[in-house]
């Protein structure tokens, strides 16, 4: 609750909806899996490095290497 101007209180009401986040797993991947892709294209059109961890190590790929996904190209986005 909130005292407002001194006279009125405010009282807000907050009401949480269960999810079962393993229920919608493969879902939340695609949507995450697309979410890179998208970022990726961008990066690439851009003409802008990315980092990567690979073996241990922060790698810097050029831009003309970064690999899009090839469902992704063909999916309707």
């Amino acid at each position: 609750m909130a005292n407002i101007g001194g006279g009125s209180i405010l009282k807000e009401v907050v009401t949480f909806t269960r999810v079962n986040f393993v229920e919608q797993a493969e879902a939340i991947e695609r949507i995450l899996q697309s979410a890179v892709q998208q970022t990726l294209s961008i990066q690439k059109r851009l003409g802008n490095p990315i980092s990567i961890w690979k073996d241990g190590k922060v790698v810097i790929v050029p831009p003309e290497e970064i690999v899009i996904s090839p469902e992704f190209l063909n999916s309707d986005k």
